[in-house]
């Protein structure tokens, strides 16, 4: 049992961030790891990356936004209480390497996936320019944290509530025409990261992009989490979740995340739990 020793939530309910004593995960894990995680016996696996670790503390931080069934059941669970399984670190560690400027950008709950990637980058000494997006200004998260492990922090929104009224890639955009911009690494929704790896392209700037496809076993074994890069089918679980973003199928992505969204309501339904 791994049990919830903080519990936050934020952007008014939708999204939770929980503290989770997992002492061997968080010793071994790497930024770019995620985990699988299950509520209960019955309870669906669901796939997270890690936001944070405190190998000190014994603890794992995961943020996730409520969008179905297993996330809702996710909710439930209080200080105190315990996920009955969690198994990590999986996947392999983002590549850190000093190359000079380097732009972060994030959007959604992507964000709390790219903080301790941004944060290693910026402390083995490159200059790293973060920009984060949302809709609107009230579910914007970890403004704070994202400002400290980043040497520059753009902040953009849909509607014009807060920072650059505007997508990340206006700014991004900006960002690149100056130059000198070494890596971009892009975490967040599939259209973010299609459009953000259009563009760095069209610079030839290097890009990585982390992938959330639908995921089982984590191991590689079931092949659920296949994704297409170069032409070449790879698994989200063992090759990534972390690709070359010039590489990547977005639209056979886009179509696979959309496979179960029926079935997805309907287990919501017959549940009687709310988002």
């Amino acid at each position: 049992m791994f049990k919830i020793v903080e519990r936050e939530e934020m952007t008014g309910g939708t999204v939770i961030r929980n503290e989770i004593e997992a002492p061997l995960i968080a010793r071994k894990a790497r930024p770019g790891q995620f985990v699988i995680l299950k509520a209960n016996e019955t309870g669906e696996r669901i796939p997270l990356t890690m936001a944070d670790t405190n190998p000190e503390k014994g603890t794992i931080t995961i943020i996730y936004m409520v969008v179905g069934k297993s996330t809702a059941l996710f909710r439930e669970l209080k200080v105190g209480d315990a996920y009955q399984d969690i198994i990590g670190p999986l996947g392999a560690p983002t590549h850190l390497e000093k190359v000079g400027k380097v732009v972060c950008v994030g959007g959604g709950t992507g964000i709390a996936v790219l903080h301790p990637i941004t944060r290693a980058l910026k402390e083995i000494g490159n200059d790293v320019t973060c920009i984060v997006g949302a809709r609107s200004k009230d579910i914007l998260i970890m403004e704070d944290e994202m400002k400290n492990a980043s040497n520059d922090l753009r902040i953009c929104t849909d509607d014009g509530s807060y920072g650059h009224h505007g997508f990340v890639t206006d700014v991004l955009k900006e960002v690149l025409e100056k130059g000198d911009v070494k890596l971009v690494v892009a975490i967040g929704p599939v259209p973010m990261m299609k459009f953000v790896s259009k563009m760095t392209k069209e610079y030839n700037v290097k890009t990585m992009v982390s992938l959330n496809p639908i995921m089982v076993d984590g191991t590689g074994m079931c092949g659920c989490c296949r994704v297409s890069v170069g032409g070449e089918t790879k698994f989200a679980c063992v090759d990534g979740p972390e690709f070359d973003g010039h590489e990547v199928d977005y639209d056979e992505l886009m179509l696979r995340l959309l496979a179960y969204r029926e079935d997805e309501k309907r287990s919501l339904e017959e549940s009687g739990l709310q988002l």
